[in-house]
């Protein structure tokens, strides 16, 4: 990981007249484009400011953005002359160097010796366009993107980044992000991605020497695969926890959810007590695969990015054979993303060894309804969780939350494997969020795959049972389902033990 972070920060981080590339290419979608506007000298974090701005005192403060313009699609095929830069800091004519650029890094404005003066700041946010997101890697690509790698993949944050960036950096807590050293003028592409999540978009022009704002509506990750590409993701439904309203709520479309022969990004399985078909005027009315055709299968495991399960209302060991616990170990362990609600903590708990051994499970009686929940900060993940939780809405206190229909089911975590982010300590001693990499126990560098187990039924409100999406009638998110979604999109993002920083990626 020390190598991996050095590459990122001299890549990265222009020192001289040309930013150097960094990454490799590895994965496409629509590229989006905005009507052209003039670019703005300075930079204001007011969404309501369109595609121009002025420069405040308070570049941190946020809004909701109002620009929801529908943008076109365009493919960006960057520059191919090349030419020659003068090393500005030669005083001799005769010993000055000169070092080539390629495509787009012959854009990057010299800006009287100092080519960072060029940036590009923005907020990235869920598909919905309002909550904004940590740890999304947003970047500026010097060659076109090879397409997603379909599949479980093992996706690590030593893979590097496709495209060959010229600059990279990370959304902070409040969703911000700025680029130094971008190149200028107009149609300069624009990648904004989290692990699988990946949208490409044009920004019409950059001012060079100048701050330029990114339209909100294109700093937003694809609601459809229309606008760039999303997960495969498989969901489980439950009789406790109509978790699949989550997914429509951070905004991913009703036509992404489709049955397993559809086009679309998310395909629902019958669980216990849950959903078990579409609404009418969705695929047709079709029924929902049970969820035996998930689990039986590794083959079909391997199909999907992610595996999300709401929670059936008990363990019902007796539909998880052995040989389905091993499935989902094995898919876990090829870099399969997998979140467990509540009683779904029967595939840990129970199943094949080292998984039981990552936390000490019990069965106690329910919480208080509600309880304060507290946020593990002693972590930098954990940190910005409470940090985030904050900034959106989530949290009153910081480090605190309201936890509605809290269980107990997990004591404390083995540290040697897991780690804990949202706990109580009282009126009962618990751990309501933790996570594990996987395979559990081998060096984190051989580790591909991650589970987060939730004591929480996160989607409390909706209707159970109802034919999808029809009961789905909650509006806006609660403390807890904003939790679970900064927990989704972490799911997402490439590998990295949870005591390093996050790195682009």
């Amino acid at each position: 990981m020390a190598k991996r972070a050095e590459r990122i920060a001299s890549a990265c981080i222009a020192s001289t007249l040309l930013a150097v590339a960094c990454g490799d290419s590895s994965q496409v979608s629509g590229t989006d484009t905005a009507p052209t506007s003039t670019a703005p000298t300075g930079l204001t974090l007011d969404p309501t400011a369109g595609t121009t701005a002025t420069a405040t005192t308070d570049p941190g403060t946020t809004g909701d953005p109002t620009d929801t313009t529908t943008t076109s699609s365009t493919t960006v095929t960057p520059p191919t002359s090349t030419t020659s830069i003068t090393d500005p800091t030669a005083t001799d004519p005769s010993t000055s160097t000169t070092e080539p650029c390629i495509g787009l890094e012959c854009q990057i404005d010299p800006c009287g010796g100092d080519p960072n003066k060029t940036t590009v700041s923005g907020i990235v946010f869920a598909p919905e366009g309002t909550l904004p997101l940590y740890n999304i890697t947003v970047y500026v690509p010097a060659a076109p993107l090879d397409p997603v790698v379909e599949g479980v993949t093992c996706d690590t944050c030593g893979d590097g980044l496709p495209g060959d960036p010229i600059v990279a950096t990370l959304t902070n807590t409040r969703g911000e992000f700025t680029l130094a050293g971008v190149p200028a003028g107009q149609n300069i592409p624009l990648v904004v991605s989290v692990g699988k999540w990946r949208r490409e978009v044009v920004l019409p022009e950059v001012v060079a020497c100048s701050d330029n704002l990114a339209p909100y509506d294109l700093t937003r990750l694809p609601k459809n695969q229309s606008e760039g590409h999303i997960p495969k993701i498989a969901m489980v439904t439950g009789g406790a926890d109509p978790l699949e309203c989550l997914l429509r709520k951070i905004g991913i479309e009703d036509g992404e959810f489709t049955p397993e022969a559809g086009s679309g990004r998310v395909n629902l399985f019958e669980g216990q007590g849950g959903a078990d078909r579409f609404s009418d005027d969705l695929n047709r009315g079709a029924d929902f695969s049970g969820a035996s055709t998930l689990w039986g299968s590794l083959d079909t495991y391997k199909q999907y990015d992610m595996v999300l399960m709401a929670c059936e209302g008990g363990q019902n060991g007796g539909a998880k054979s052995n040989a389905m616990r091993q499935n989902l170990v094995d898919y876990a362990g090829l870099g399969g993303r997998i979140f467990l609600s509540h009683w779904h903590n029967i595939w840990i708990e129970d199943g094949p060894d080292p998984w039981p051994s990552t936390a000490d499970f019990v069965s106690e009686p329910d919480l208080p309804n509600p309880v304060t929940g507290k946020i593990d900060t002693t972590f930098p993940k954990g940190l910005a969780l409470a940090d985030w939780m904050l900034h959106v809405g989530g949290s009153d206190v910081h480090g605190e939350m309201q936890i509605k229909e809290a269980q107990y089911t997990v004591d404390s975590v083995n540290a040697m494997t897991s780690t804990r982010w949202v706990y109580t300590d009282s009126p009962e001693n618990t751990v309501q969020y933790f996570t594990f990499n996987a395979p559990v126990g081998v060096p984190s560098e051989q580790q591909c795959g991650r589970v987060v187990d939730s004591d929480i039924h996160v989607s409390s409100g909706d209707q159970i049972g109802e034919p999808f999406p029809s009961g789905c009638e909650t509006q806006g998110l609660t403390p807890q389902e904003k939790a679970l979604v900064f927990m989704f999109f972490e799911l997402s993002a490439c590998l990295i033990p949870d005591d390093e920083d996050p790195i682009p990626g």
